[in-house]
């Protein structure tokens, strides 16, 4: 699969309206459950097709939606910080390259423990790895 740098910098903007307060391993392993969907070997993904196509396929990434405060930086009408936006780009870089190892296990989901309450989802399903402010799950219903 071709990236493209467009690929590069929405995965970069995602990893920073998701995870902006975590470490570089947090961001990490955001990065990696994106690439677990962009890569979850279906001809014709549910997911959205390319990491464009599956951080902004609408409800995925709540960063994405136009409602969100976030949106107004993942859209260029306010600048992101330029240091963590830096540590974002790092993240998709080692992630999109492959140089760096799936810490989530094969994880297509994960929510905020800062959430008032968990998703219904993840009742049923396989948590990998607790990392930060996040909490990450594979075989999902």
């Amino acid at each position: 699969m071709t990236v493209s740098e467009k690929d590069r910098d929405i995965l970069a903007r995602t990893l920073w309206g998701e995870a902006r307060g975590e470490s570089l391993a947090g961001q990490i392993a955001v990065a990696w459950t994106i690439r677990n969907r962009v890569f979850d070997g279906k001809a014709k993904s549910w997911w959205g097709e390319g990491y464009t196509g599956v951080c902004q396929k609408p409800y995925q990434f709540s960063c994405w939606n136009r409602n969100d405060p976030n949106f107004a930086y993942l859209s260029g009408a306010k600048q992101i910080p330029s240091r963590e936006f830096a540590q974002a780009q790092i993240a998709a870089d080692q992630v999109m390259a492959g140089t760096v190892a799936d810490p989530t296990g094969g994880a297509s989901h994960y929510y905020a423990t800062t959430m008032p309450k968990p998703p219904a989802w993840a009742k049923a399903a396989k948590q990998t790895l607790k990392l930060g402010q996040h909490i990450f799950f594979k075989d999902v219903p």
